[in-house]
């Protein structure tokens, strides 16, 4: 799949069959994550594979928008560590960058995936003990991956009337 493409057509799937995803598939997905831009290099970005049943089911009770992970044969925790912030404060864009780079690289693998709000201080204090999470982790953003049911449709989400050029007007 081509990388324009792929930014043009991935959209958010929320249903998935039970066909597991290959352990070389999720390498390639961390890979793609990992290599996205990061603020002076600083990648603070650490990742937990949730694979089991129980802990997926589990992870999807304490969130309040991520009941499609009661279906998900992979969720993937975007995490920060603190410790390894060069530049203070942009943890949170080098994880939102890692987790389109997931998301994308689902995509281009024939997998649907969504993205489940997780920043910190919402929702990640229930997760802490359930994933065994250390004091200086935060996380942003948590990624049910499977196999689609059914591809979702595709609609040109161009705006014109969005764009402004040299000044808004």
């Amino acid at each position: 799949m081509e990388a324009l493409d792929a930014l043009l057509t991935r959209r958010s799937v929320r249903t998935y069959t039970d066909e597991p995803v290959a352990d070389a598939t999720i390498h390639d997905l961390l890979r793609a994550a990992m290599h996205a831009p990061s603020a002076c290099n600083q990648q603070p970005w650490h990742f937990v594979v949730v694979r089991e049943r129980d802990q997926l089911n589990a992870v999807a009770g304490v969130l309040p928008f991520g009941k499609m992970i009661l279906h998900a044969p992979l969720a993937i925790v975007v995490c920060a560590d603190l410790k390894a912030e060069v530049c203070r404060g942009y943890w949170v864009q080098d994880c939102a960058a890692a987790t389109e780079n997931l998301l994308l690289a689902a995509h281009a693998l024939g997998l649907g995936a969504v993205w489940v709000h997780m920043l910190w201080r919402d929702s990640a204090g229930p997760l802490r003990d359930r994933l065994g999470l250390p004091e200086h982790i935060r996380t942003l953003a948590l990624v049910p991956i499977g196999y689609a049911v059914e591809p979702p449709g595709i609609k040109d989400r161009y705006r014109p009337e969005r764009v402004h050029r040299n000044r808004w007007e």
